[in-house]
């Protein structure tokens, strides 16, 4: 199944250059793992407290951006530059949940001027949990972590930031905003159905 996903290796070429300037800084996985989880956190924040702005809507996008280019860098600097860790992992698996819960719980009082309700976002958002821990329960048994689309990490960044853009570009609101949670609430139970069965299938 197609997913942004399939992209990370060329996204990371281009950020390459950078790590290794930041290698030689001496920056460090963790750091940047952390870094990740705190602007999502004060990202979400102000969503929320500037919640009926069009323009303030713009933070999305650009947030999940930034998000997606952190976790990008302090995987290639764990793997590439010898900084994996146990507790790299277990930062990385919080950071995720953490971010996720910031970022598209901040949904609810954001776009309520626009039309939407709280209930799509909500399921939105235990689905979007659902989909990570399910892809590391693969570990579990004996697999390997699972980033099966269609609705990963990456997929809800594209999506969502996209949603969020448009509003603020002045698109209507409207009940359309609950079908299209809905529609993404869904997908994200799919691809975790669809991690489970991956996972059970490369394992004996």
């Amino acid at each position: 199944m197609a997913s942004v996903y399939d992209l990370k290796p060329r996204f990371q070429a281009l950020l390459r250059p950078l790590v290794r300037q930041l290698a030689r800084l001496g920056i460090i996985a963790n750091q940047v793992t952390i870094a990740a989880a705190l602007l999502s956190l004060a990202a979400g924040a102000a969503l929320a407290l500037l919640a009926g702005s069009r323009a303030s809507l713009l933070l999305m996008p650009l947030v999940l951006f930034l998000r997606m280019a952190l976790n990008a860098i302090d995987g290639m600097l764990a793997r590439e530059h010898g900084q994996k860790s146990r507790l790299g992992a277990l930062l990385n698996e919080i950071g995720d949940v953490v971010s996720d819960g910031a970022l598209y719980l901040a949904l609810v009082p954001a776009l309520a001027p626009f039309g939407a309700t709280a209930a799509p976002i909500i399921v939105f958002v235990f689905a979007a949990v659902l989909t990570e821990f399910t892809g590391v329960l693969g570990l579990t048994i004996g697999g390997q972590r699972r980033y099966d689309g269609p609705m990963g990490k990456s997929d809800r960044a594209a999506a969502i930031g996209f949603v969020t853009f448009i509003i603020a570009l002045g698109v209507r609101g409207g009940v359309w905003l609950d079908v299209v949670m809905t529609l993404l609430a869904l997908l994200a139970i799919w691809t975790s159905v669809r991690r489970a069965r991956a996972s059970l299938g490369e394992t004996p």
